[in-house]
């Protein structure tokens, strides 16, 4: 084994971490416990899985979007309802302004496919983007899921403090979601390459 520095350790540790034969041997022990790594042939070649692995992993958001095809539709009519009396004396602009469609942020595995909202609908996810997975879920359903509004049970926070509308930060998370794609898709192939 040749151990150049401890940055070539970290690497090497990041690399087994990710390794399946690994997770599922010591699946019930990593949860319990620190984990112990074992001393694999190759710690070059390790090392540098781990290096590109962190390097991915850490740079996500520099990382090239996939090419997922987006399908944007028509936003459906909707029947507006007749003003009530102290809704005219609100200014016209914000009478104007359009409702925000209702996020669905639903990813379909089978499919391929991931449901922004009523009108946009990223497709062409490859089944390998799905099983890079961060705990239980794969890292593009995590998105999905930290993204979501959620609703506030106190009413006066709710009020005052749930400012999150998912409408203003779709292009951004519609972005995130084509890097993270890539990201899924490289990190598996290495996964793969370790088997």
């Amino acid at each position: 084994m040749e151990i150049r520095s401890k940055r070539d350790l970290f690497h090497y540790t990041y690399a087994v971490l990710h390794h399946p034969a690994y997770r599922a041997k010591y699946e019930v022990n990593l949860k319990r416990e620190f984990p112990r790594l074992p001393f694999y042939e190759g710690f070059r070649q390790w090392a540098g899985w781990g290096r590109t692995l962190m390097d991915l992993h850490l740079g996500y958001e520099q990382a090239a979007p996939f090419p997922l095809t987006r399908e944007d539709r028509k936003e459906p009519v909707s029947k507006q309802p007749d003003l009530l009396p102290d809704e005219r004396a609100k200014p016209k602009r914000l009478l104007d302004e359009k409702p925000a469609l209702k996020p669905r942020l639903k990813a379909l595995k089978d499919t391929g496919e991931i449901e922004i909202d009523a009108t946009t609908t990223l497709r062409g996810i490859p089944p390998e983007a799905w099983d890079y997975k961060l705990g239980n879920r794969s890292a593009l359903e995590w998105v999905l899921d930290q993204w979501k509004e959620h609703k506030i049970s106190d009413p006066t926070v709710a009020e005052k403090f749930n400012t999150y509308r998912f409408a203003d930060y779709k292009e951004p998370v519609i972005d995130l979601l084509h890097r993270v794609c890539t990201v899924s898709v490289e990190t598996m192939k290495i996964v793969r390459a370790m088997a």
